[in-house]
């Protein structure tokens, strides 16, 4: 079977008999513009009822995050499977687990989408709704879920298209803030350096929590993979590359924001980007601008992020874990349905969020929501790497089983601390544990849909030797 390349401009593009596909370009594109949404745009705010000691905090989540991305390359490369951490759990732990955590990380995508447009919001607000109408904020909210659904409906092409521009520009407005902010820093910015009134420890821990948000969509490539073309090599090369990319500016941009805004400022912002660059120049010109860039980057994070909406229950669908809708392909080559669903969950969960708060606690709450369920398939794949390891170990020497030991433990260690941080501090009981609250509540929605499937589910292949 012969492929025929198309390409329009830069970009590179496989079409087979299966559809276009992307190449590593779009998957490197796929990585950073799902990793850089909106959520390092506001995670200063979110991060400044702590203080600047969550600069630690960062740090050690993107240890966790690059320990993550080796994981799921070192996982692709060896099961270039379509779901990515729901196939590796549901190889090495059966369908019972598999389908436990298909609908996490399902969870985690379209609740992750109602997070990412709730942020955005606040920088359309930077223009329009000034005075916060509650009604008006849901309906843009609902137009920033709805448009990317729309691209994602129209086919393949358009996706990699609309991914690859997006993240040009997000990338270019957070490395802007990262190189040119240090210039601008002030050290009394820095103290107090812790906030929270908590020790040192939990105000890091709690800050984690918060942070790994930036860095979900390390796997979506491997969560792709029936997209990619030569998955073995494209995905482990654009996870590790993109993550990398994405750290670097990250670190230094979130740097140079705290360095440039006081604290008690950022902890009532709405566009905390906007006024750091409207800080470095005068006026506010910079901060339009900015906050332009910001509501690009969210609409190519949700046009990326509803896409693996659609893959995760695609690929759970077509082993019988999820419902057989789930895997109709329509006419323009995508899974429709999984689109549909998702975003219509992701205006539920924002709309029922917004009844009791405001857009920043919806935000942080939908944040620390999408963390814990987001923790649960990466801790399985953890568990997954070092299973087959240990088991490639005993029956032949391999070589890297250190390394990818050393990795497996460090991602399943940060798997566990994002959970056991995710608690929304500084508010009331059912605020404070509402992360907890949600996740299960909509973990729980799963049993009756797993009763159902049972009988339908195939039976896991067994995992590819160790290369």
């Amino acid at each position: 079977m012969s492929d025929k390349v198309e390409v329009t401009g830069s970009e590179q593009t496989t079409t087979d008999a299966e559809g276009p596909k992307f190449g590593l370009p779009q998957a490197m594109a796929l990585i950073i513009g799902s990793i850089i949404g909106v959520g390092i745009f506001n995670l200063p705010t979110s991060l400044a009822s702590y203080g600047p000691i969550t600069l630690i905090s960062m740090a050690l989540t993107t240890v966790g995050a690059l320990a993550l991305a080796l994981l799921f390359a070192a996982l692709s490369r060896r099961l270039p499977a379509d779901g990515g951490p729901y196939a590796y759990a549901r190889v090495a732990f059966g369908n019972g687990l598999g389908f436990a955590n298909a609908w996490s990380y399902w969870i985690t995508a379209w609740a992750g989408n109602a997070a990412i447009a709730v942020g955005w919001v606040l920088y359309v607000e930077h223009f329009i709704n000034k005075g916060q109408n509650k009604l008006i904020t849901v309906i843009l909210v609902l137009v920033g879920l709805w448009l990317p659904a729309a691209v994602n409906l129209s086919g393949v092409k358009n996706i990699g298209s609309v991914q690859v521009i997006t993240t040009i520009i997000k990338f270019v407005a957070v490395a802007f803030v990262a190189i040119v902010g240090l210039f601008y820093i002030s050290s009394a910015n820095f103290t107090p350096w812790n906030v929270s009134g908590e020790s040192a420890i939990n105000a890091i821990g709690g800050g984690m929590a918060i942070a790994l948000f930036s860095y979900l969509g390390v796997e979506t490539a491997a969560v792709a993979a029936a997209k990619v073309r030569n998955p073995d090599r494209n995905i482990p090369r654009a996870t590790v590359l993109g993550t990398i990319a994405t750290a670097v500016v990250y670190l230094l941009s979130l740097t140079a924001v705290f360095g440039i805004v006081p604290t008690s400022k950022l902890a009532n912002a709405t566009a905390p980007f906007s006024d750091a660059v409207n800080a470095i120049f005068g006026g506010t010109w910079a901060g339009n601008l900015m906050a332009i860039a910001v509501i690009i980057s969210g609409l190519g994070a949700l046009n990326g992020w509803t896409m693996i909406c659609a893959e995760m229950p695609l690929a759970a669908a077509e082993d019988g874990l999820f419902p057989e809708r789930f895997k109709h392909i329509s006419k323009n080559g995508v899974p429709a349905f999984g689109i549909v669903a998702s975003t219509v969950l992701a205006s539920i969960a924002m709309a029922i969020n917004y009844l009791g708060s405001g857009g920043a606690t919806v935000f942080t709450t939908l944040v620390l929501m999408t963390g814990i369920t987001a923790a649960i398939p990466y801790g399985f794949s953890a568990l997954a790497q070092l299973k087959w390891r240990w088991i490639d170990q005993k029956t032949m020497h391999t070589p890297r089983f250190a390394r990818d030991m050393i990795v497996a433990a460090l991602s399943l260690v940060f798997s566990i601390l994002f959970i056991w941080y995710s608690r929304n501090t500084g508010h009331s009981f059912w605020v404070y544990w509402a992360p907890f609250f949600l996740a299960a509540g909509a973990m729980l929605l799963g049993i009756p849909v797993y009763r159902a499937q049972r009988r339908h589910m195939t039976q896991p292949g067994r995992v590819p030797p160790y290369r």
